[in-house]
């Protein structure tokens, strides 16, 4: 068995300005394994430093190298085969970059599986439903840019300061519904309320995202009575545990699950179940990922949720030979851009 860690940076056409950063240059990280001449491949794009809970760049590399990947080895060699891909969520640690380690992993064993018996992702989840498409922007941005033609619905990222009436209405002019996502950076609830019935003068609001840190489902619970619109958590979803403790207090009604995030798509497939079962509705987001996490999150979507979700192609500049197509697992090879590189780290055994 040999793996081969990559690190590749890509921007985006346009800078997405959140509460606390601006998205301009995404760090992607390609994890490919070979074992018996058959290649698998995984991707996650962490936050380039610690933010509301999910951890940096640096910490998943440390976590791959000192843990997920020696793990793997280690299981792999005890039992003469790797590991089902459905194992690394359980076994994944309890640090704050062990869920995306994890899912990194698990993703190129997951394709490596599907390679080996020669099949794709869409067979293994057949879709169910026309998922739409959601398109993430910057409150002040959004009336200019072309890439949301293909939008069902927009996820407006908006941040500490006071939204000008103008923004409102010429978001509204695109005639999309919106999702307000605060990133965990409201200061009150009076000021929730205020901004969406502010929106509300111009456009549908469809819900409020995340206004609070995350685990803080009283704040979360109180707004819900009183803001007039749905209320969805997505830093504060990691685990089903999470959306136990989100039901019990009725914090929100709707919830995002990011693979990324909750430590692959065995644990997305999990969550989004269970939070069905709950009586939640789910919608998949992602991270900026390349063709290849986005090829998976739209699969992931149409085999499981109804609601618009972030599986568009995520608007990066991307090297054509970065990724090559391939007709099995998730769709997607190294390329020569990829191939051609030094690694950050190789493991062999």
């Amino acid at each position: 068995m040999r793996a081969r860690l990559w690190r590749h940076d890509l921007t985006l056409r346009t800078p997405v300005r959140a509460a606390h950063q601006v998205h301009l240059t995404r760090t992607h990280l390609f994890f490919e394994l070979e074992v018996d001449g058959v290649y698998g491949l995984g991707e996650v794009s962490p936050q380039p430093e610690p933010l509301n809970g999910d951890p940096g760049l640096d910490e998943v590399l440390v976590e791959l190298e000192h843990f997920t990947v020696r793990q793997l080895f280690e299981v792999t060699q005890r039992e003469g085969s790797p590991p089902d891909w459905s194992r690394m969520g359980h076994l994944a640690g309890s640090r704050r970059a062990s869920r995306t380690a994890s899912a990194l992993v698990e993703m190129a064993l997951f394709d490596w599986q599907l390679r080996r018996d020669h099949r794709t992702l869409d067979e293994q989840w057949p879709p169910r439903w026309d998922t739409p498409a959601q398109r993430t922007v910057s409150v002040d941005d959004a009336h200019d840019l072309a890439f949301l033609d293909d939008a069902a619905q927009l996820r407006v990222k908006v941040g500490i300061d006071p939204v000008p009436e103008r923004s409102w209405r010429e978001l509204g002019a695109r005639g999309l519904p919106v999702l307000i996502d605060f990133n965990c950076s409201a200061g009150s609830i009076d000021d929730v309320v205020a901004t969406v019935s502010q929106a509300r003068e111009h456009l549908e609001v469809v819900a409020v995202e995340q206004p609070f840190a995350p685990g803080n489902v009283v704040e979360h619970a109180r707004l819900a009575e009183v803001v007039g619109v749905a209320v969805s958590l997505d830093e504060g979803v990691r685990s089903r545990r999470d959306l136990d403790q989100i039901v019990r207090y009725r914090a929100a009604s709707m919830v995002c699950v990011k693979p990324a995030r909750v430590g692959g798509y065995s644990q997305a497939r999990t969550v989004i179940e269970r939070a069905h079962a709950l009586g939640l509705e789910v919608y998949v987001g992602g991270f900026f990922e390349s063709p290849l996490g986005r090829a998976a999150n739209r699969v992931l979507a149409h085999h499981l949720v109804q609601r618009p979700s972030d599986i568009g192609d995520a608007p990066l500049v991307i090297d054509e030979q970065l990724l090559e197509v391939d007709p099995w697992g998730c769709g997607y090879l190294p390329g020569t851009g990829l191939a051609s590189t030094t690694p950050l780290a190789e493991w062999t055994s």
